[in-house]
């Protein structure tokens, strides 16, 4: 490659959209920059646009378009087992990581099922690296616990109904 021929590629560059472009033949490479909006030389502008086609640089590979986004499943709480039933709702108290049972290998504290009493703990929401027991406040049986262990839960968040 001589002195006309890189003089032609940056003529090319100057007035093409590439920021820039990568030449290699054997083991001479040649690597054009552009520079932030400054105004191109006169020696360089002066140049007839002559390149061969060898020297023009490869199409980038055109995507296919995305495909369209999935719809994410309701952040609503999930129905009721029995619609036509009332159910009593135990909410968080406050924002954190819901925990089913005080130790990943433990047991979880409650199960859908079990009857609960006022006082008895239900699961723990850690909330900036402090460990709060969340306690009933009703009597009953849990119907339905409506968070996953290790989730985030927030203030007033549903986590169980009780019947």
């Amino acid at each position: 490659m001589n002195l006309d021929d890189i003089q032609r590629l940056i003529k090319m560059v100057d007035e093409s959209g590439l920021d820039e472009m990568t030449i290699e033949e054997g083991e001479f490479k040649l690597t054009l920059k552009k520079a932030a909006e400054s105004p191109a030389s006169p020696a360089v502008s002066a140049m007839p646009m002559m390149v061969p086609p060898q020297y023009f640089p490869p199409q980038q590979a055109q995507l296919p378009p995305a495909p369209p986004p999935v719809p994410k499943p309701s952040e609503a709480p999930p129905p009721p087992v029995d619609a036509g039933k009332k159910y009593k709702e135990i909410r968080s108290p406050m924002v954190g990581t819901f925990y089913r049972a005080p130790a990943p290998d433990a047991n979880p504290y409650v199960q859908v099922g079990d009857t609960i009493t006022k006082g008895k703990v239900l699961c723990i929401i850690e909330a900036m690296k402090l460990m709060n027991e969340i306690e009933s406040d009703v009597d009953g049986k849990i119907v339905k616990i409506l968070v996953e262990n290790g989730k985030p839960v927030e203030y007033d968040q549903v986590l169980f109904l009780v019947e």
